[in-house]
């Protein structure tokens, strides 16, 4: 042990986040105290101001109180005869055959107690974890020893806090062999590392487990489960020092260059990676969340403001060991511009450079999520996951084009590095309707809401007054601002229905809606002191390149038996499963909506899951619940192969409000499964991609 030994790194610059059940360090380390700081949106767009204040009054006079205020809208409902918006000439053969035809059938499980240390999932099914925290990915790899860690062996092992994932089959392996891709959106170290150890060594292994992992799976046939493959040939981690590419019109501006990248194009690693999607191409596109937490900074420019970014020491305190983490230091006053972009990988070529695109604007990604439009250009929809903060829209300049020839793939791994960027404005056109308590909207108040795609970028010229191209895409909070588009309740995933066109944007919530000083309820943002999200449901009209699309209310989330401003696009409150914060999104091969959540323990006091959402028919907004994760973990990256009877999640901080020495959560290990610890090692959470099937294994 060296001078430095002790806890890893001092509570001070963490403390600040005292409410709800997440502890101060988690706070610091997942989005530093976003929840309790101030990122400064100054900007004076309406929230739909010129229709909010008649709704308000209304509200009054039917006796809703301020917090319990809700407005809800609402379009026509989508039925299996409507026509694609986008993408071709209407549903998929799949939807067409009925929303209800999945083979994946289950009884929907009950709401389990957040303090629960248990996987829970429906009767007849089995689940086991692919991958887990630690796992040695290659053949000169160390097992993972909690007791025995270094930075040395994390870069060679899976990696912490796994939040999107895919599975890709490999071509000409019968099913049997696929790709994993997942990224590592921050830390616990406070769970991670025993205490004692060096502060310099922690922070390293901390480092070493962020960034992303492709790694190779294999069964013996598509009615067995996953396993990973140690040492194959296409495995992966992209670590703190890898480079990437920047490109788009913002690569080489004087806006991303440092002393350590004159050319401004090559930037080492990624950070706060969170959701993100799979392209038609088959490469995996990852959200660089809440990167401002890494660095330190003057913290006095309106950029610096508007991105949360402040002078005080940072959780993880790296700008004690590399210069660049602090962006007072000379010469990397631009270094954290170089994050807060769409990350674009090749899980299938080793040697490839990944890829941050700058025309898909810089902001607080969760994610990107593509569909090729009728027109077949592509068009990826991103949502700003930070309250009261914005909805985009991304339309490639270039078409796509199909096939596996070289020719059409290099076309398509161009087609996100150039085109153009808006960002959504919504309104409405009559009063809203108002909810009465029973979760049926009255039947004179039918409701249709609009918007429009408002231009930050078009034609490779920047639409907002007063500011360049370069300005623009790295500034695209401070751009969007000027333009006045509606702000939201923390859009989380935004996800395009291959099976419809419909756009499924999941605000997870926003407790500060409706507080002094603080817009209330609106239209589309339609509860005060949002603490359990809601989802909208955007029908472009035209293809997905359209200018103004249309939109309504799938659900307004919470528990009904706790709270009568629930809705479930008017299905019976007392026959859906309770759901809050919903975060993550996936659709099967049927079509239906499946939600994974992210903070139902600290609102509605169950563990958070995943849910089956059912959008057509006589069942639509039918809300069932399939899985609960284990004590003080977060549902991620949910995959649903539902003609295998299989789906796979990731299970993001379990146990997260202990400690090493005293830990919350024993998954996946020790958890229903009777397993001892080795001698010598404790029981520790970890961090994990599961499978839940049919039957046992």
């Amino acid at each position: 042990m060296s001078e430095s030994a002790g806890r890893k790194f001092s509570l001070l610059p963490m403390l600040g986040h005292t409410k709800g059940k997440r502890s101060p360090v988690t706070c610091a380390l997942k989005c530093d105290n976003a929840c309790s700081g101030e990122v400064c949106n100054s900007s004076s767009n309406s929230y739909f101001r010129d229709i909010a204040s008649a709704t308000l009054s209304r509200r009054s006079a039917l006796g809703f109180g301020a917090a319990g205020a809700l407005a809800v809208v609402f379009g026509s409902p989508v039925t299996s005869a409507e026509p694609a918006a986008a993408g071709g000439p209407g549903l998929s053969a799949a939807a067409k055959n009925g929303f209800d035809k999945s083979k994946l059938k289950f009884d929907a499980i009950a709401p389990v107690d957040a303090a629960v240390d248990a996987f829970t999932v429906p009767e007849g099914f089995t689940w086991q974890p692919i991958i887990r925290w630690g796992d040695p990915l290659f053949n000169d790899a160390p097992d993972f020893d909690p007791d025995h860690q270094s930075a040395a062996a994390q870069a060679r092992q899976f990696g912490y806090n796994n939040d999107y994932t895919d599975i890709l089959p490999i071509d000409g392996s019968k099913d049997r062999r696929a790709v994993l891709f997942t990224n590592h959106e921050y830390t616990n170290e406070n769970i991670m590392v025993p205490a004692g150890y060096d502060a310099a060594e922690t922070r390293g292994i901390g480092r070493a487990a962020h960034g992303l992992t492709v790694v190779e799976l294999e069964r013996k046939n598509k009615n067995k489960p996953w396993g990973y493959v140690k040492g194959a040939p296409l495995n992966r981690r992209f670590l703190t020092d890898t480079t990437y590419e920047l490109t788009g019109p913002a690569a080489g501006s004087a806006l991303v260059t440092t002393v350590a990248d004159p050319s401004g194009r090559a930037i080492k690693g990624t950070l706060g990676n969170c959701a993100g999607g799979t392209t038609p191409w088959g490469t995996i596109l990852s959200g660089e969340e809440n990167f401002n937490g890494y660095f330190a900074s003057a913290g006095t420019s309106a950029a610096d403001k508007r991105y949360g970014l402040t002078s005080k020491p940072t959780a993880r305190q790296w700008e004690l060991d590399d210069p660049r983490f602090d962006t007072r230091n000379p010469g990397y006053t631009n270094e954290s511009n170089r994050f807060g972009w769409i990350v674009e990988v090749d899980p299938f070529d080793p040697t490839s450079t990944p890829r941050k695109h700058s025309a898909m604007g810089r902001f607080k990604h969760e994610g990107a999520n593509v569909i090729v439009a009728r027109s077949g250009h592509v068009v990826a929809y991103m949502g700003d996951d930070e309250r009261f903060d914005y909805l985009y829209k991304f339309v490639s300049k270039g078409k796509y084009q199909a096939g596996d020839s070289t020719a059409a793939r290099r076309n398509n791994m161009n087609l996100l590095a150039e085109g153009d960027l808006f960002v959504a404005k919504f309104s409405g056109d009559s009063p809203a309707a108002e909810i009465d308590g029973s979760g049926k909207l009255p039947a004179d108040g039918a409701f249709d809401g609009s918007g429009e795609w408002l231009p930050l970028v078009v034609g490779g010229k920047s639409m907002v007054a007063g500011m360049s191209l370069d300005e623009v895409l790295v500034y695209t909070r401070l751009a969007a601002d000027k333009v006045g588009p509606t702000k939201m309740d923390r859009c989380e995933d935004v996800q395009p229905s291959l099976h419809t066109g419909k756009v499924y944007v999941v605000c997870t919530n926003n407790s500060d809606r409706g507080k002094t000083g603080k817009e209330g309820a609106t239209e589309v943002n339609p509860r005060a002191l949002n603490r359990d999200g809601h989802i909208v449901e955007i029908t472009e009209t035209g293809d997905q390149t359209a200018a103004k699309f249309n939109w309504n209310l799938l659900m307004v989330c919470g528990d009904p038996a706790k709270n009568n401003s629930t809705y479930f696009a008017g299905f019976p409150q007392d026959k859906v499963s309770p759901i809050s914060c919903p975060d993550n999104v996936a659709f099967d091969s049927v079509g239906n909506l499946w939600i994974s959540t992210d903070g139902a323990p600290s609102s509605i006091g169950y563990a958070d899951g995943l849910f089956k959402v059912t959008l057509d028919g006589a069942e639509r907004g039918r809300v069932e619940q399939f899985l609960a994760v284990p004590r003080d973990a977060e549902t991620c990256g949910p995959i649903i192969h539902d003609e295998e009877r299989t789906l796979f999640v990731a299970v993001q901080h379990p146990g997260e409000e202990g400690s090493f020495e005293a830990q919350h959560s024993a998954f996946p290990d020790y958890v229903g499964a009777g397993a001892k610890p080795k001698p010598g090692q404790a029981r520790i959470p970890r961090p994990s991609v599961v499978q839940v099937f049919r039957g046992d294994a």
